[in-house]
């Protein structure tokens, strides 16, 4: 278990931060990044040719070892809809087919999937929420021999249910689907294994649980789309792009493996180095003890949520870092605003309370969590 962090954050002592899923924190050490690197551009006859390339490939490199992947599989791109819609240019979905997604499941990996519906005959089957709160199950029963492509997430943002992306690979190869994964609820504080799960695409955005600034997103892209169509096509992309004087003489070739599906403009001098830094430091932890130790703490506000009656996804069914808790008359009046007022700041997902705590965290904090969640039930 690792030892509080909360010193290497600045979050004061009178907040309670346990919304990691909403946003993650900035650590200082990647803020005093920022605050060097975005003065960078003031000298731009110091910023060489390494200085475009260098550092987004250490970058790359740090994202494959957080979810055991090759390095030359990772792009850089904006956004999770970014990432998505670069899966939906590279494959092949057929007349009549259908897409498996789930019932609330975040946007992101949904609006791309309705717009090929809308301009194909494919069909969208979104899955309803399981009563027994076993996603897995479903999905594999759902998925059939017309299924192209499976999208889910790792973990469901509203409540943490966690999706076993292993036995879902198993099913989609057996009907020769595509899985398309958007990890941003999971990767960083939850162990993902490229090599296991085999997605053809995964996407994780860097502002949450990687902790990184906003505008950051990482893909990994199964080899067998190294050769597919980018969504743009910047000049970096380009084979030999590392030669500046030769721009002028245009070329077919792309970069080899994934860097043809990067985003253009992907050395950003401010971003990239404070996303380094990020990942740095989640690697340092380790992702395993990360989990391991928010586990602990998610454990510990189920049995607090329990003998107050109200319902949470147990474990197996719900990831270690990530928990709803559901009110069985629905989230009392005026609740949001009084954890707002002591400084407790959670998010409504849906009909749960969605909290997500990470390292800054501690036992007090949810034991305050849980005093006014009392407070408010016995005065409804």
């Amino acid at each position: 278990m690792i030892s509080n962090q909360k010193r290497l954050f600045n979050i004061p002592d009178d907040v309670t931060y346990l919304n990691c899923a909403y946003m993650g924190p900035q650590l200082k050490s990647v803020s005093e990044v920022g605050k060097i690197s975005i003065t960078k551009k003031e000298h731009p006859w110091d910023i060489t040719m390494p200085d475009f390339y260098e550092p987004p490939e250490k970058l790359k490199s740090l994202y494959a070892k957080i979810v055991n992947a090759d390095k030359n599989s990772i792009a850089l791109i904006p956004s999770v809809s970014y990432g998505i819609e670069t899966a939906v240019k590279n494959i092949q979905i057929n007349k009549g087919a259908n897409i498996v997604v789930l019932a609330e499941q975040f946007p992101s990996n949904i609006y791309s999937w309705i717009e090929v519906v809308k301009r194909t005959e494919a069909q969208l089957i979104t899955i309803e929420r399981p009563v027994d709160k076993d996603w897995t199950s479903v999905i594999i029963s759902t998925i059939n021999n017309k299924t192209d492509v499976v999208a889910l997430p790792q973990a469901h943002w509203t409540d943490g249910s966690f999706i076993d992306l292993v036995q879902v690979r198993h099913r989609c190869d057996e009907v020769n689907a595509a899985l398309v994964v958007d990890a941003t609820q999971s990767v960083g504080a939850c162990p993902f294994d490229v090599q296991k799960i085999k997605p053809d695409f995964l996407i994780s955005a860097a502002y949450k649980w990687l902790l990184g600034p906003y505008s950051i997103t990482y893909m990994y892209v199964d080899p067998k789309y190294h050769t597919g169509k980018p969504l743009e096509f910047g000049w970096m992309s380009r084979k030999g792009s590392e030669d500046f004087s030769g721009l002028v003489n245009y070329t077919d070739e792309l970069q080899e493996g994934a860097s043809r599906f990067d985003v253009g403009e992907k050395s950003n001098f401010a971003l990239v180095p404070m996303a380094i830094n990020a990942l740095e430091q989640i690697l340092d932890w380790g992702v395993e003890n990360i989990y391991s130790t928010l586990s602990k703490f998610t454990s510990y506000a189920e049995e607090e949520a329990t003998k107050l009656g109200l319902s949470v996804t147990p474990i197996p069914k719900r990831a270690g870092h990530l928990m709803g808790l559901r009110f069985s008359s629905g989230v009392p009046n005026n609740l949001i605003q009084k954890l707002k007022c002591e400084k407790i700041s959670v998010s409504v997902r849906g009909s749960s309370i969605r909290v997500a705590p990470h390292l800054y965290n501690d036992k007090s904090d949810f034991d305050h969590l849980f005093e006014v969640i009392k407070y408010q039930i016995k005065n409804e």
